[in-house]
């Protein structure tokens, strides 16, 4: 769904008619901060940075800026908070202008950079799937500035450009500043499954079993920082343990865990006894991509599964998708998400 909002969104760059340089997918990174941006648009007056949504169901954003998603789910209305894409793509802008101020050689020409930003980049979320209905007629004026449909993108480009006073940069200035970003671009955009075994190697190179929750790590291009996260009810998991092989954990197998009793008690401690202790190792790996994925969707980790549903994998040990779907949590929503990375990291 998301590869097809963005050719949603090439498209209507492509026929544009106008002069500009289009950069997609260009992760940018000073210090500790990164942003992995979407689209960058060079035009001969304004830059635009877009953050592409390629959302299911209807978006409505109240008077306080909350975006809130609506959809029918197999007959069910389900209506649902989501993390605003504006504040989102305002963190872009902020990686740009930091950016920007540190290559200037003096206060005063820092300044000018701080002073006419605003003027010079524009934010723009832009919703890419057509059967989205948008609904902001309670927004602020500033929100609904920053927020359109696909089949609108041109136009918004074209009459900002038209009300605004800066100079326009001539075919020599455009390509400069086009070629500005694409040598600050920091590799190509990795994927869910590579950015994961990246972070599983760092996690394994560490020698204490728990990591220090005060560290960050780099997920999807964004600094983030690792904190505990409740379960959805409120309550504490624990997790026994109990091997008969004391093999390196790293010396895993590609084995299935049919032999694993898991045993769930009133008071919610689960007792875990197998005979491989390749389940520890997965239990790190479906923690970590969880955590990839739920700071990549700015979600709480619960949101993404479940402690009790990642068992539910683990008992179940799913080959495919249909036999994923038999896992207590994750319907059609969850497995077209999140369903081939799983599978991959399962049957490694």
């Amino acid at each position: 769904m998301g590869e097809l909002g963005e050719k949603n969104i090439a498209y209507e760059l492509k026929n544009s008619n106008m002069p500009m340089y289009v950069l997609h997918d260009v992760t940018l990174e000073i210090d500790d901060l990164s942003a992995q941006i979407d689209y960058i648009v060079v035009t001969r007056k304004r830059t635009f940075i877009i953050e592409c949504k390629n959302l299911i169901g209807n978006i409505e954003i109240d008077s306080q800026g909350n975006f809130v998603r609506r959809y029918n789910f197999k007959g069910r209305y389900i209506k649902e908070g989501i993390y605003s894409p504006i504040t989102q793509n305002q963190r872009h802008l902020d990686v740009i202008k930091r950016i920007k101020k540190d290559s200037k050689s003096n206060i005063i020409t820092k300044m000018l950079v701080e002073k006419f930003f605003d003027e010079n980049y524009k934010s723009i979320v832009v919703l890419a799937n057509p059967k989205t209905y948008l609904n902001y007629k309670f927004a602020k004026k500033e929100v609904k500035n920053k927020v359109l449909r696909a089949d609108q993108l041109i136009d918004f480009i074209k009459k900002s450009n038209a009300d605004s006073d800066l100079q326009a940069s001539n075919d020599e200035d455009l390509k400069r500043r086009a070629e500005s970003f694409l040598n600050l671009h920091r590799g190509n955009k990795p994927s869910f499954l590579k950015k994961y075994r990246e972070l599983l190697e760092e996690f394994n190179s560490c020698k204490s079993e728990s990591m220090d929750l005060n560290n960050s790590m780099d997920v999807n291009n964004a600094s983030i920082d690792i904190k505990n996260v409740d379960n959805e009810d409120n309550t504490n998991i624990n997790i026994n343990i109990q091997k008969s092989n004391k093999s390196n954990i790293n010396e895993g197998t590609n084995r299935a865990y049919k032999d694993a009793s898991i045993n769930v008690s009133k008071n919610k401690e689960i007792n875990f006894e197998t005979n491989n202790v390749d389940n520890e190792e997965l239990i790190k790996k479906l923690k970590l991509f969880r955590l990839q994925i739920s700071r990549a969707e700015n979600a709480k980790p619960y949101f993404i599964f479940s402690d009790k549903q990642m068992m539910g994998l683990i008992n179940r040990m799913p080959k495919n998708k249909v036999e994923l779907k038999e896992v207590s949590g994750f319907g059609d929503i969850k497995i077209e998400k999140y369903g081939d990375a799983l599978l991959k990291i399962i049957n490694e």
